[in-house]
């Protein structure tokens, strides 16, 4: 059965996204006047991502307290407490050059899984919620992923700076020899939320972190793709948020993947 209404948690949280959002477009038609700075190669941080993670952080304080935050900006420490979780703009490469496929990304995450997300694309004037087991929620109304046309295999392939080239094209050639077209959009966010809605057939990425895939996450498992979030761990065992790897998808896509990736089999 189909949830008709948000639960207060998550509309909360949605204002909270949307008025983020319209921050960050405010930002992006004026982009050419804002300061940037690299953080490493292909890697930028703009005061637009800086003023909208402040944003959201004062807004999570003022109605949840209690929770513990982590932003990509200001980093933070995962507990098995609730936490909620802010890429303020992912695709900042994207943001910066003009191109629409950037978003802002909130998600809760509770024993270290996301349980609620919630991702705007300000540009496609689309904000996706989600909440484990609630359904999906597309500008304020249920939403159903389109699955027609499944036959047209098109995937989403995240990369990385810090992928090993030679890992990575085999995992490109195993793909495209598997007949999936592969999309690259350099923002997370948006391979998942396009995923989420039935554009392409799933998201996969070897190396990424929990602020690009919290929200995410939740639309696409709630959207009904097999949803796999796996941590790199420390050398002294503790989950690196840091390093984290992701692969959401059809049942067709997954069964593709497994053979080049093993550790990503459903279970």
């Amino acid at each position: 059965m189909t949830n008709t209404t948000m639960s207060a948690r998550l509309a909360i949280a949605s204002e909270i996204a949307a008025q983020a959002a319209e921050l960050a477009l405010g930002f992006f038609n004026r982009r050419d006047a804002i300061e940037v700075s690299s953080k490493r190669t292909q890697d930028f941080v703009s005061e637009a991502d800086v003023a909208v993670e402040q944003f959201i952080c004062t807004r999570l304080a003022e109605h949840f307290p209690q929770d513990a935050v982590i932003g990509e900006e200001m980093g933070g420490v995962l507990t098995q407490a609730p936490c909620w979780v802010i890429d303020p703009i992912d695709g900042t490469s994207n943001f910066l050059r003009g191109s629409p496929l950037w978003g802002v990304s909130l998600g809760l995450v509770e024993n270290k899984q996301p349980v609620m997300g919630i991702v705007a694309l300000p540009v496609l004037n689309d904000l996706f919620a989600a909440e484990s087991g609630k359904g999906i929620f597309l500008n304020g109304k249920p939403f159903r992923r389109d699955d027609r046309f499944e036959d047209v295999q098109i995937v989403s392939l995240g990369d990385s700076a810090d992928d090993k080239l030679d890992d990575a094209s085999a995992f490109y050639q195993g793909i495209r020899a598997a007949d999936w077209s592969v999309h690259c959009y350099r923002c997370t966010t948006v391979g998942m939320v396009f995923a989420a809605k039935g554009i392409i057939g799933g998201h996969l990425q070897r190396r990424t972190t929990l602020w690009d895939i919290a929200g995410g996450a939740v639309l696409c498992q709630e959207a009904g793709l097999e949803t796999v979030v796996k941590f790199a761990r420390t050398a002294d065992g503790i989950d690196n948020y840091r390093h984290m790897s992701v692969a959401a998808g059809t049942a067709n896509l997954l069964s593709a993947v497994v053979p080049l990736w093993p550790a990503f089999e459903p279970q």
